[in-house]
This record gives C-alpha cells, sequence and structure tokens, in this order.
C-alpha cells in the first residue's frame, strides 16, 4: 500500500494554470466545422430572439464535443486557456435561458442548419458518405427517460418507459458510418411511425443532392410499417426494406411458400462444417409475391416482394403449426437485390442502434429543460456534434470510430497554449498515440485560411 500512496502524498494539486487547454482537439474539429461553413449558416438561418444566437449554439455543440451531457457540463469551455483557443464561449446559465428561447419553428432551422453543414462536409472530407451504389435511409426511434412530472411532454411510451421520444433518420453506406440527416423529438406517447414519412422525404431530398445517381434504400423496423411511410420511399423512386407485423395477410403469405422454396443462408451464428465445406446454421430465407395495406383504396395498396427468414426454435413444444418448428421474421421491399443480399442488406438496419447507443452515452445522457422546445433545441445540437465528430474521424482516417472514442483521441487531448512572436501554438503530449490521425484531421480543418487556435 505504501507504493501506491507515498507519490500521492508528495503531490499537491493547485489549479492556478491559466495555459492549460482542457480539449486541445477542439479547435481542429470546430475548423472542420468552419469549413463546412457552420458560423454562416447559423447567421443566415437561425432566427432565435436573443443577442448571439449562433455563437451560443456554437458553444453547445463544443461543448457536446467535449463531452458535455448536461448544461453543467458546458463549462468545460471556460477552463484555463481554453477559451482563448475557442473564441466566444458563455456561462452554463446563459447558455440554458438561450436553449429555452427556442420555439419549434427555430428547432426545425437547426435541423435546416444541419443538412446544409452536411452538404458542405461532404466536399471537404472524402468518404463521409461514400461511394458505394446504394446508400442505406434509416429510420428508428427511442425513448429518452426522464424522470418527475415538471417537464412538458413526457409520457408513458412503447417499451413503458417514461420518457420522450426522439426519431432519427440516418444515411449510410457499406463503406461509411452513418451521420444523422434529421432528428426530432416528440411526447413520450406518441406512436413511432408518426411522421415518419415527413423525416424520411427529408432525408432523401439531403442524400440526392450529395449522391445524386445513388440508389437510395429506405430500412426501418415494423413500427414504421405504414402506408405513408413505405410511399414516402416508393413515390421517390428508392428502395424500401422494412419490416411488416404479423397481420393476418402476411401469416397467410408465409404459409403458402412451398417447403422447397427455402434457402439456407449465411447468419451470424452458422459454421461451416470442415469435412464438407457446408454451411450448418438454422437460418433460411424464401420469398413471395405480396400486395401489403390491402385495406387501403386501390391506389394506395403497395405491390411488393414479401422476404421472409426462418430460424428454428429451440423448444417448438405447444406451438400452432405454422410455427411450431420455426420463428419467422418478415419484411417487404422492392429491390431488385436477389432473397439472401436483400436479407443480408435488411439485417444491416441495426446499425441506427449504435447511432442511438452513442448519442445516449453522451449529449442525450440528459435532457436537461423543462421546456419542450429546448429539450427539442438541445437534440439539434447534439445531431450537429455527431456529425461534426463522424466528419472529424473520416478526416483523421478513423472513418469507423465511435463518438466515446474520437472524443478521447482527436478531442480531449490535454494541451497548453503558448504564444511566441504573435504566433499562438498549442503544446500536446509527447507521444500522443494517435498524433498522425490528429496531424491528418489538423490539416484537413485548416485546408483554407488560419487555423482556428490563431484566429482573434
Amino acid at each position: 500500500m505504501q507504493v501506491f500512496h507515498e507519490p500521492a502524498g508528495r503531490l499537491t494539486p493547485v489549479f492556478d494554470e491559466d495555459h492549460l487547454v482542457a480539449a486541445g482537439g477542439l479547435p481542429a474539429v470546430l475548423g472542420l466545422a468552419e469549413q463546412g461553413d457552420l458560423s454562416g449558416l447559423l447567421a443566415d438561418t437561425l432566427t432565435v430572439d436573443c443577442p448571439n444566437a449562433g455563437l451560443k449554439t456554437r458553444a453547445l455543440v463544443a461543448g457536446m464535443l467535449a463531452g458535455a451531457d448536461d448544461i453543467d457540463g458546458t463549462d468545460i469551455l471556460r477552463t484555463g486557456g481554453t477559451r482563448r483557443v475557442l473564441g466566444g464561449v458563455r456561462a452554463p446559465s446563459t447558455l440554458g435561458t438561450f436553449l429555452r428561447c427556442f420555439t419549434h419553428g427555430h428547432v426545425l432551422q437547426l435541423g435546416a442548419v444541419n443538412r446544409a453543414l452536411l452538404e458542405g462536409l461532404a466536399g471537404r472530407v472524402p468518404g463521409l458518405f461514400g461511394a458505394d451504389r446504394v446508400v442505406m435511409v434509416d429510420l428508428d426511434d427511442t425513448i429518452r427517460e426522464l424522470h418527475g412530472y415538471r417537464k412538458q411532454g413526457v409520457a408513458y411510451g412503447y417499451n413503458k418507459v417514461k420518457g420522450l421520444n426522439a426519431i432519427l433518420a440516418t444515411i449510410s453506406s457499406d463503406s461509411c458510418a452513418p451521420v444523422i440527416a434529421g432528428a426530432g423529438l416528440r411526447r413520450g406517447n406518441v406512436r413511432s411511425g408518426d411522421h415518419a414519412a415527413w423525416h424520411a422525404a427529408r432525408a432523401i431530398a439531403l442524400t440526392r443532392r450529395i449522391r445524386p445517381g445513388a440508389q437510395i434504400m429506405g430500412r426501418a423496423d415494423s413500427a414504421f410499417c405504414t402506408c405513408e411511410t413505405i410511399h414516402a420511399f416508393a413515390d421517390h423512386d428508392c428502395w424500401f426494406s422494412v419490416t411488416i407485423p404479423a397481420w393476418p395477410t402476411v401469416t397467410a403469405a408465409i404459409g403458402r411458400i412451398d417447403e422447397q422454396a427455402w434457402t439456407p443462408i449465411q447468419y451470424p451464428h452458422a459454421v461451416i462444417e470442415p469435412e464438407t465445406g457446408e454451411l450448418i446454421s438454422d437460418a433460411e430465407v424464401a420469398e413471395t409475391r405480396f400486395t401489403a395495406f390491402v385495406s387501403h383504396p386501390k391506389e394506395e395498396q403497395v405491390s411488393c416482394r414479401l422476404v421472409v427468414r426462418r430460424v428454428k426454435r429451440l423448444n417448438p413444444a405447444g406451438q400452432d403449426p405454422l410455427v411450431q418448428t420455426y420463428r419467422y421474421h418478415a419484411f417487404i421491399t422492392n429491390s431488385d437485390l436477389d432473397t439472401a443480399e436483400a436479407d443480408r442488406r435488411h439485417r444491416d438496419h441495426a446499425i441506427v442502434e449504435q447511432v442511438i447507443a452513442e448519442l445516449k452515452a453522451g449529449p442525450l445522457a440528459h435532457l436537461p429543460s423543462g421546456r419542450f422546445t429546448a429539450n427539442a433545441a438541445w437534440l439539434g445540437c447534439a445531431v450537429i456534434a455527431f456529425n461534426l465528430s463522424r466528419a472529424a474521424a473520416h478526416a483523421a482516417g478513423l472513418g469507423r470510430a465511435r463518438m466515446p472514442t474520437i472524443a478521447r483521441t482527436l478531442v480531449m487531448i490535454p494541451a497548453r497554449l503558448a504564444t511566441r512572436a504573435r504566433r499562438r501554438y498549442l503544446h500536446m503530449p509527447r507521444g500522443w498515440p494517435w498524433q498522425s490521425q490528429f496531424m491528418r484531421l489538423w490539416t484537413t480543418a485548416t485546408a483554407v485560411g488560419p487555423p482556428l487556435a490563431l484566429a482573434s
């Protein structure tokens, strides 16, 4: 025990250094944001009735990039020499008051800023949206658990958890991790599919501008299987791949599939028999023609493919004859992919869950205000921060790194601010393991104009 206690006993912590920077990588990430014209977009778009609205929004985003998951956490921007490096920052109380100035229209303006920023970053960060033929637009929602009775819109949601509902629309491809095209905060007891078509249409329009000519595939789970959502994709000449509930028409269609039509597939838990090379898996796929939404008028019905994956049950005793051996997962699609590839693409929809997990582990760990529109604005800033961290990862050559990894390796770098010959320097630790990746990011962030640390 003496070995561990002796060094601490010889140390005396003193918080008196004015030249240390808490997050030495923030100038690079915010410099990348300026490459996408974040400040200009905020000045031109945001009309919140509050002085320096763009500067305060930028401070909220910077705080989230530095790990803030509530209003008080943004105070990290005012430590030591951090404020001298970043320029204008504000006290947490000021930022909290600013959030409460937002209306629903101002929240929509933040969404417009996010989409325009992604367009700007697409030209500055090669690979942010990949070059694949197929681009996926994924829809999903989550409940952010909240407590107390003084937060507007709080209610028990689909998972019996009390909170607010956040819907997300992401863009991704096989070669690039997702970015968030749009998000919206909703009351806790909203149906998942409500107004999903509205979010899908905006994500599709953004994808068309960024990746013209790419084939878009919209994916979602069964909660989003509504006539409006399917038509939001189909009417825009997009593929759709959406899980369909076990409606009577779906169960009947599965029952009509011939037993010889089932094909074994490469499933995550499948293994290869060493002697024969055969695939050992209980997963099989088949498909049949299907007409969805037959209760709607004929012009709203959707003729498509019903692709079904079945996995053998471990304990089938006592089940209905149709499902006594297998459990079935069905989805509808209009793609021209073969059955196995369509199933693989659909299973990859789970990638949106990682986006939700990153947000909940970061800026969405809390929704800080009792006012609904303030929380919606916080979500809008969190989306911008997430997309900036994703762009920074691509610029640094860490394209699939997650938000906590990006913060640890590229943002939260301890640094000392020094001035020589009217030039500012950030002295960072010798031997930093991710130095080369950070310098790649810095080169991209400062490709035009001086580094952000030198700006007045």
